[in-house]
């Protein structure tokens, strides 16, 4: 027990597999063009690392003010169930690079007027046991939140931890760069900072990540939103990603990873992730809630947006609770299916045309079966140049670390077009402010296609 078990998935990369997707391509030549195939067939490109980058980031100075504890693991587990999940003891953390460091990772300023505090949410369901360790008789989670805050903190946040690093790098077989590398990533937020607003004055807005990907590859994104004068929330689906750090040290890990998968159990996964989702609304509005800053939250302006298997997972989390008034998914196949009543909400498919060009595919063919579903404001947006993890940090990070992901964008304009879009289809719905960018092409950001399923085209 007195280690980290990893997942067995070797094929994964640093890209990661989401929600199902389907493509043609694979086989020993694409493995030598470093083409890999996941479980249910979506390619990932990944290139040869920088070596001038990768020499500047081995050999940088390992001084920084915003150091911190590492999880690393122990020699006895508090838990049962429990192969994939450790003890801890805590550890300083290897240092980070220098703010001034060209070498520093880092994630792109957000755009709203308001500093951004965040902080970390423990939750425990007592209400059912984990679906994927079912001896464990509570399902247990961690959440980033995200909201404007009065003034800058004293301490700017750490993305993830040190371990936390090591294991998503090792999942995808980046050994070039060193372990805790990801841990360093500059963030734009402050640590606890004080909350800023009035009561029952910000709309909140829930996230959830892609498979095997942990809630942080989504915070610059939240960062935005939270600069615009949202709360988000960003869920950790535990078992469901590389590493889960609990405040007690112990790291979950991904059980989910070693488990064959058909459609009947992405909808399982689909599911489980809307039962996360109720519950930790429940936890953030109801009478005992468990954020200081809760009282700012107005129930009635409730959204979600997932990238991958969280993108497919928001329609699930949208039928089973009416709180959420609005949804995206991002890049996400779909299995939950829409009842023959329909989803009146508001609803936009955001995604890259490899994948999601109407009429091309398995994958396209769920977003036109929901489509079809759909009964209110809903748009179907393809970003040109995007592969799968454009959407999300990685492809920031990989950019400046120097791992080809095989996007034709830059990972920040990808960044920069995500934000933009989320931010304007949450204005609308849930301020109701008014946003032309999202009933044509703009010549702003002239790789966003407008696609027409009836017609099956894109403009």
């Amino acid at each position: 027990m007195g280690h980290v078990t990893e997942p067995v998935d070797r094929r994964r990369r640093y890209g990661g597999a989401g929600a199902p997707v389907h493509a043609a391509e694979g086989g020993a030549a694409a493995i030598k063009r470093g083409v890999f195939r996941s479980e249910r067939g979506r390619i990932l490109r990944v290139g040869v690392v920088a070596a001038g980058l990768l020499a500047s980031v081995a050999t940088t100075s390992a001084a920084s003010a915003q150091s911190g504890p590492a999880a690393i693991t122990s020699a006895a587990s508090a838990q049962s169930g429990a192969a994939a999940i450790t003890s801890a003891a805590s550890a300083p953390a290897s240092a980070g690079l220098p703010g001034t460091s060209s070498s520093t990772l880092y994630l792109p300023k957000p755009t709203g007027s308001h500093p951004i505090g965040t902080t970390s949410l423990y939750l425990k369901d007592t209400s059912r046991p984990d679906p994927w360790v079912p001896s464990v008789e509570f399902r247990e989670l961690m959440v980033s939140l995200w909201y404007p805050a009065k003034s800058p903190g004293r301490k700017r946040a750490p993305y993830m931890t040190a371990k936390e690093s090591e294991l998503l790098l090792k999942s995808g077989e980046i050994t070039s760069v060193p372990p805790d590398t990801l841990s360093k990533t500059r963030t734009n937020a402050f640590t606890d900072a004080d909350p800023a607003g009035r009561k029952h004055g910000l709309p909140l807005v829930v996230l959830s990540p892609g498979h095997t990907k942990p809630r942080t590859e989504l915070t610059a994104l939240a960062e935005e939103l939270a600069s615009r004068g949202y709360v988000v929330a960003a869920i950790d689906h535990t078992y469901e990603n590389v590493a889960t750090t609990f405040p007690d040290g112990r790291v979950a890990t991904c059980v989910t990873c070693e488990i064959k998968k058909n459609p009947a159990w992405w909808e399982k996964l689909a599911k489980s992730r809307a039962a996360d989702v109720s519950f930790v609304l429940d936890q953030l509005t109801g009478s005992h809630a468990k954020w200081k800053g809760a009282r700012l939250v107005d129930t009635s302006r409730i959204a979600m947006a997932g990238h991958s298997a969280g993108g497919a997972s928001t329609i699930a989390a949208m039928l089973k609770d009416s709180r959420i008034r609005a949804g995206i998914d991002i890049d996400g196949t779909t299995e939950v299916r829409i009842p023959d009543s329909g989803l009146a909400r508001p609803f936009l498919f955001l995604g890259k045309p490899a994948t999601y060009t109407p009429g091309e595919g398995d994958a396209a063919a769920t977003w036109e079966r929901d489509w079809k579903q759909l009964n209110g404001w809903k748009r179907w947006l393809l970003v040109t140049g995007a592969e799968h993890t454009s959407f999300t940090d990685l492809g920031v990070l990989a950019d400046q670390i120097g791992i080809d992901l095989g996007a034709d964008i830059p990972g920040v304009r990808a960044m920069d077009i995500t934000r933009r879009y989320v931010a304007a289809f949450f204005d609308l719905h849930l301020r109701k402010e008014s946003q032309p960018l999202l009933d044509k092409p703009s010549t702003r950001y002239p790789e966003v296609k407008h696609c027409s399923p009836e017609t099956r085209t894109c403009r």
